[in-house]
């Protein structure tokens, strides 16, 4: 279950840079600081679930780098940041990084 809970920290690791991102629109400051604020909450009560199982070390790289390598895709895909394939491969390496940690006993 700790595993879950990280995946989940990581997930909503991603909504608070968004939702900052979206207070950046006058019109849209009230619920892109709401989500922030809710996400990073979220985030980090489920992180705090996970380190109960988890090695400190490796939640908080595992939760970083899902919450990295998430918010460059949402940037790309939604927000229309630059992208390119050395800044692609450098996403690959977080997510093979997160993967050994997973993994490795």
């Amino acid at each position: 279950m700790a595993w879950m809970y990280l995946l989940l920290a990581g997930c909503f690791e991603m909504g608070w840079p968004v939702g900052l991102k979206l207070a950046q629109d006058s019109g849209q400051k009230v619920l892109g600081l709401s989500l922030a604020l809710f996400c990073l909450t979220c985030s980090g009560v489920l992180l705090w679930l996970a380190q109960k199982e988890i090695a400190m070390g490796t939640a908080y790289a595992v939760w970083t780098g899902i919450g990295a390598a998430g918010t460059f895709l949402i940037g790309v895909w939604f927000f229309g940041d630059p992208a390119s394939l050395p800044r692609y491969a450098g996403v690959l390496l977080i997510i093979a990084g997160v993967v050994v940690l997973r993994v490795a006993p």
